[in-house]
């Protein structure tokens, strides 16, 4: 990639970078707000996605094995949704009252916005830089597929008035975390390997 190119990439993941970090505050005071598990680890997803694209734009300029090192450690960075989603899960059985299903969708949809938008921003980029590109793409992509379920999970929790809606999606966050380090450690090894090039 010459330095266009790597300007660009840079710029695109700041960008990214940044808008996650301002829906991150968001949707944390919302899940607060209305006790939703989902949101909540979700909201942890937006921080963790913030952390992983600051670091890229740190990133880009390294040598193919710092990089795949560093993507490693983006793997395992994206295992820390889903811990909280269980911290969060284990608290919500203990009282099991449902979030209010508007606030629930509305907060989900405009997740979904900021989503879309990183994700198309990203899209184009996700085979530069091997896991490095590839971990802000993945992160984007899952984002905006568990943003549909958190909307889903609030129009089933306004027909049907239950926790379980909230919990199942939030544990879906919590496996597509757990796939998508999956994904990211094995392309990381690949590079590491010295699939990539330098």
């Amino acid at each position: 990639m010459d330095d266009a190119q790597t300007k660009a990439v840079r710029m695109a993941v700041i960008i990214v970078a940044i808008a996650n970090l301002a829906y991150f505050v968001i949707e944390f005071f919302m899940a607060q707000k209305i006790g939703s598990v989902s949101l909540f680890a979700d909201s942890a997803d937006f921080f963790e996605d913030a952390s992983v694209n600051f670091l890229i734009a740190l990133a880009l300029g390294w040598s193919a094995r710092l990089r795949a090192r560093t993507g490693m450690v983006l793997a395992l960075v994206l295992l820390f949704p889903a811990a909280a989603f269980l911290w969060t899960a284990w608290s919500k059985f203990q009282t099991f009252t449902p979030p209010a299903p508007w606030l629930l969708s509305a907060t989900g949809l405009g997740a979904l916005v900021v989503n879309l938008g990183c994700a198309y921003l990203l899209a184009k980029f996700r085979h530069h830089k091997g896991s490095l590109t590839k971990a802000a793409f993945l992160s984007a992509r899952n984002d905006a597929v568990a943003n549909i379920a958190i909307m889903g999970a609030g129009v089933m929790t306004l027909v049907w008035p239950s926790a379980w809606p909230d919990l199942i999606v939030g544990l879906g966050i919590a496996w597509m975390n757990l796939d998508a380090a999956r994904e990211i450690w094995q392309a990381a090894q690949n590079e590491h390997k010295g699939g990539a090039e330098p």
